[in-house]
């Protein structure tokens, strides 16, 4: 449009032109006309002394009265859709003096909207085709913020038919508007975070599946549930719970990118939704990210607070295809996570069904364990890198099954915590361990660890007392181990524990340094004896480019300024065991030195006094390798044999089962739920074969590894992988071609059968 000349300011004349909007306005009750005719047809005598105005006077004067209650407004343009007249209340309301607004063209007096884009665009539509229209709402941005207004007009023409402008009138609705836009938000969101609540996020996945399902597309979903939230809430209340809601749905936000992948359906629940997501490496990344950021401590109201996070995972298709199966199998994974310590994730698998029901057994088990003499004491020997020699025992419980055998601790102590056993079984570890300490020779040291259940037990302090004066063990020679899991809320009570703890004389550590919460705060005010390095950083300090190395020395240092022994724990290689003596370490456990062992045999070797301990392990230390018996498959060219997998590692596995296979063979190792691992045979000894993987697997959340991505079901099925093999349901409908026949290159033991 070419430029155009600003009208003149407009006048009484402008409103007396323009008294003619209220005609229009007769459905709505708002035209003079109507109004006067309202009043003619009501019936009845007129009043006494009843003298009717001249309509256009009155007409003026109802106009200028309903400008000024500020109830409504009024306009109107030219052809070119300039405007003419505008109310005073509209253009305060836009903070623009009214002689700026004059002249402008209507349409720009309305800004962008993401609700009201439609709108925007039609309004132009009607203004080009010159047609009617009411309560259109637009949004418009004011002096005090967005203001919505139901605006309504009418095209007129002169005598001759041609067009002059439009004439209309608007009303305020930016209550109602708010009040629907919070209506449709509570229906959308939750109230509190501001993340999507377990409607909106139930119907969006339940709509990703149905379309990702027909275009074989991945879709993840993760649960989190929040590490001892429920004892914010009890100890500190529950608006203090609200507040550390709200901020951990913003962490979760910042780490995931995206508010409206984050859902909390309820609690100190949440979960996330991962389109086209199906690499376990990077899920398990995402995962470990959520739990560091959601475990630092939090200040809510002045009061520090310090909770933790577990994570399960389920991936479409292969953990399900609906959207009821994926959450209830992510549930698992949770529940399996929360199982194996908590602050962990875990990826679902088919066997969790079956882990679920052995738990429940398990807790059965133990409850009756303690009465039936069916847990020991097993010592951890800590030694003096400098001389070899033994200086005291950290103390493990231990549980032999009877009909199982030994039970792991990572197994049973997540159980016990669950079940409220912890401080039954903590308080029964300490005593008797102190009655078989006071028995040792010389002044041996005795660790025992403390739960932060225990810690949190007032009878704590009695509790340890109890135990020494029945075992008549010098209290100098007990030495309390506490994870920063004690910190979970900083008090007075924290403080007060601590001082009856050390008003016994027994010694305190800090254990698993490094791995929690910590603070140098912690260090300043709690009084250890002693700092445990946590075997995470052993595990990779002789690993080209590790920071360890630097992250040990500086442990180091602090803990000698601080006049504080110093231990690292999981030393297992010999190149770690040097590594820490340079690293000026003064103390090590680990199985470069001993494993556990029973208090029978930790007495023999004391028969002459004292005991110095050679280390002796592999030279150099190699990635985690974890051993097992269990049937799994490999595939060579268009044939499947059966085998036993005998361990596994991130960058390899041992199986046998398969006679004469020379070195450099391919084969797939078929691990299950769809997880193939390309390898090669690197090492062929009979029936044995080592395997390198041409990827590297990663970690399963859950001290085992699994492969990065996996194959569809409905793949597996297409290239023609055994029905037996295959998960069900996925591949009913499809049509694949038989396998050709050809005969298989190597033959097998048949060992698997009895597997």
């Amino acid at each position: 449009m070419a430029a155009l000349e600003r009208p003149v300011t407009s006048t009484m004349a402008d409103k007396k032109q323009n008294a003619d909007v209220l005609e229009n306005r007769d459905s709505a009750g708002g035209g003079a006309s109507g109004f006067f005719a309202r009043m003619n047809s009501r019936g009845g005598a007129k009043p006494k002394n009843f003298v009717p105005l001249a309509s256009s006077k009155a007409a003026l004067e109802l106009l200028q009265n309903f400008e000024e209650s500020r109830r409504g407004w009024f306009w109107s343009t030219d052809s070119f859709g300039r405007v003419t007249y505008l109310s005073e209340a509209v253009c305060e309301a836009l903070g623009q003096p009214h002689s700026e607004l004059i002249g402008s063209i209507f349409m720009d007096l309305f800004g962008k909207d993401e609700e009201a884009e439609d709108n925007q665009r039609t309004l132009p539509f009607i203004f080009t085709k010159q047609s009617k229209f009411d309560d259109l709402a637009l949004m418009a941005a004011g002096g005090e913020g967005e203001i919505w207004w139901a605006v309504s007009g009418r095209p007129f023409r002169n005598a001759s038919g041609e067009f002059i402008g439009y004439r209309g009138s608007g009303v305020d609705i930016t209550e109602q508007r708010r009040t629907v836009r919070d209506t449709s938000k509570l229906a959308k969101y939750d109230a509190l975070t501001g993340l999507l609540n377990r409607y909106r996020m139930s119907k969006l996945l339940e709509t990703t599946l149905s379309v990702f399902q027909t275009q074989k597309r991945p879709c993840a979903i993760m649960l989190i549930d929040l590490d001892r939230f429920k004892q914010v809430n009890d100890t500190l209340g529950h608006p203090v719970g609200d507040a550390l809601l709200k901020q951990v749905a913003e962490r979760l936000v910042k780490v995931v990118g995206d508010r409206e992948k984050i859902s909390r359906p309820g609690g100190d629940e949440f979960q996330i939704i991962l389109q086209d997501v199906e690499d376990r490496g990077a899920l398990g990344e995402l995962a470990e990210r959520i739990i560091k950021s959601l475990s630092q401590p939090y200040s809510v109201d002045g009061a520090r607070c310090i909770i933790g996070a577990s994570v399960g995972v389920a991936v479409s298709p292969f953990d399900g295809v609906t959207s009821e199966d994926l959450i209830r199998n992510a549930d698992l994974a949770l529940y399996a996570a929360k199982a194996g310590g908590r602050g962990r994730f875990r990826f679902y698998s088919r066997e969790l069904l079956q882990v679920a029901e052995d738990r429940r057994i398990l807790e059965e088990d133990l409850r009756d364990a303690i009465q039936k003499k069916e847990l020991w004491v097993a010592y951890q020997p800590s030694v003096d890198v400098s001389t070899n020699q033994v200086s005291g025992f950290e103390a493990l419980v231990r549980w032999n099954h009877p009909e199982r055998g030994p039970i792991s601790p990572a197994v049973f102590i997540p159980i016990a915590e669950e079940a409220n056993l912890v401080g039954e079984i903590g308080e029964w570890v300490l005593r008797e361990a102190c009655m078989q300490a006071a028995k040792w020779p010389g002044k041996m040291i005795v660790a025992v660890n403390v739960s932060p259940i225990q810690f949190a037990n007032d009878l704590l302090p009695k509790i340890v007392e109890n135990a020494l004066a029945a075992s008549g063990l010098p209290p100098e020679r007990l030495e309390l181990e506490l994870t920063e899991g004690v910190f979970l809320q900083e008090s007075s009570g924290t403080d007060a524990m601590f001082k009856a703890l050390k008003d016994l004389n027994v010694r305190l550590a800090l254990d698993d340094f490094g791995t929690g919460y910590s603070s140098l705060g912690y260090l300043r005010t709690a009084p250890f004896d002693k700092i445990k390095i946590d075997q995470s950083f052993v595990r990779g300090v002789t690993e080209p480019g590790s920071r360890n190395g630097a992250l040990i020395s500086a442990i180091v240092t602090l803990g000698y300024a601080l006049d504080m022994d110093v231990t690292a724990e999981g030393i297992e290689s010999l190149d770690q065991l040097e590594m820490i003596r340079g690293l000026k370490v003064t103390y090590v456990q680990g199985y470069v030195y001993s494993p556990p062992i029973d208090n029978d045999k930790l007495l023999e070797k004391f028969e002459s006094g004292e005991w110095v301990i050679e280390p002796s392990g592999p030279a150099v230390h190699r990635s985690d390798r974890i051993s097992m018996f269990r049937k799994v498959g490999v595939v060579h060219d268009n044939h499947y044999y059966r085998v036993i997998m005998r361990n596994l590692s991130l960058s390899g596995a041992l199986v046998e089962g398969i006679l004469n296979v020379p070195t450099g063979t391919r084969f797939v190792l078929d691990l299950g739920d769809g997880q193939l691992a390309v390898s090669s045979v690197v090492r062929s000894k009979g029936h044995h074969q080592g395997l390198k993987f041409e990827t590297p697997l990663v970690s399963d959340g859950n001290g085992s590894f699994c492969t990065s991505r996996r194959v569809p079901p409905y793949s597996l099925a297409a290239a023609g992988m055994p029905l037996d093999v295959l998960p069900p349901g996925y591949y009913d409908s499809i049509n694949r071609p038989p396998p050709p026949k050809t005969v298989p290159q190597f033959s097998t033991t048949g060992d698997w059968k009895n597997a």
